[in-house]
């Protein structure tokens, strides 16, 4: 008598890299922000854009479809992310624009590459960094590289919540259902700021990936994300994000020099290059 065979959870069914992609990532806004930011900012288009922590190259191949003289070079440390990059997103772009991807395995540290118009670090990627002189080695690596025009680009969040051990949750929705992202700040310490933090996903049929991805950062505030910044050779701008009728967040950035204490903010800052 042959035995059935057991059916896989959806969790067991789920791609991570995808639910990162769908829950976190906007690829779309973050290209529209950084190129026309550049533009208003230095007068002319960026052509090439470095993203560093660039995981799945989502952002890497959105800028190559946008014009067909972009390049970009995409830098990760995990060559399984990188893998997954080349079969899923590379994969989908046409043979011309494919071309015009390089995706590298370094240390975003150490490596070398042509001078880019952008080097973008999103997500709070470069929060890895958690002694200033290493974080400073990274930015003042990052200026040595840049065209002469060049800009940094980076995220930051914060407010009062970010220093809480909490969890979020919202629900996305995917291929396998509805599925909920869970957003966990697992261990704040006050003293260094050390931050860890997880991202879940829980599926219908009750299964999950806990954890589907961690992180070991220390929470940057932005004085000290702007002082770094300065003393490394760059000029710096906050963008922060308006709210709309609603109170919610409006997705458009604008440059600002004072910001309401919220519970919970998100901006970019801008460093040129001078």
């Amino acid at each position: 008598m042959s035995r059935k065979k057991r059916k896989s959870s959806l969790a067991e069914q789920a791609d991570r890299h995808e639910l990162y992609e769908l829950s976190v990532q906007c690829a779309e806004a973050e290209v529209d922000f950084v190129a026309d930011t550049f533009k208003a900012l230095r007068g002319r288009p960026a052509r090439l854009l470095r993203e560093d922590f660039c995981g799945t190259a989502n952002v890497c191949c959105e800028w190559v479809r946008r014009h067909k003289s972009n390049r970009a070079i995409g830098v990760d440390l995990d060559p399984e992310v990188l893998r997954w990059g080349r079969r899923r997103n590379l994969a989908a772009l046409k043979p011309g624009q494919a071309r015009r991807v390089t995706l590298v395995q370094a240390d975003v540290l150490e490596v070398e590459t042509e001078a880019p118009d952008i080097v973008s670090a999103m997500n709070f990627s470069y929060w890895l960094f958690r002694e200033r002189s290493v974080l400073g080695r990274y930015f003042r690596g990052v200026h040595s590289t840049l065209a002469e025009d060049g800009i940094l680009f980076l995220d930051a969040y914060g407010g009062y919540d970010s220093f809480k051990e909490l969890e979020e949750e919202r629900e996305i929705e995917t291929d396998l259902g509805a599925v909920t992202y869970v957003w966990e700040q697992a261990r704040f310490n006050p003293i260094d700021h050390e931050l860890v933090c997880h991202i879940h996903f829980q599926f219908e049929d009750g299964s999950s990936l806990s954890p589907a991805f961690s992180y070991h950062w220390r929470l940057w505030t932005l004085p000290e994300i702007r002082d770094l910044l300065e003393e490394c050779g760059f000029r710096v701008t906050v963008y922060w994000q308006g709210w709309d009728e609603e109170g919610e967040p409006d997705g458009d950035f604008h440059p600002a020099t004072e910001a309401d204490a919220d519970a919970g903010w998100i901006a970019y800052v801008v460093a040129e290059k001078t």
